[in-house]
């Protein structure tokens, strides 16, 4: 596995794992590799051991629990606006 990737592909690398997974499971199989925020870097293994859900049924459902866990920095600037008014 490549030890660092983009944030928008976090989804296709926790595909090459096999499904249901263990949070444990995945933190170990993804600790050290290292994900490119918008503004700065996170260990994906530390991201995913973080997450409060145990078991995931695919990785996008893995994806869907990592975005609770993810500091701000992963999405953008800070004090950015999603474009509401």
């Amino acid at each position: 596995m490549t030890d660092e990737i983009h944030l928008s592909r976090v989804e296709s690398a926790l595909e090459d794992h096999a499904y249901p997974a263990g949070r444990e499971a995945l933190a170990e199989s993804f600790a050290g590799t290292t994900v490119l925020f918008a503004d700065g870097e996170g260990d994906l293994g530390d991201l995913l051991a973080d997450v409060d859900q145990e078991t995931f049924e695919s990785a996008a459902d893995a994806v869907a629990a990592l975005q609770n866990v993810l500091p701000i920095e992963a999405v953008g600037e800070p004090g950015q606006s999603d474009g509401d008014a």
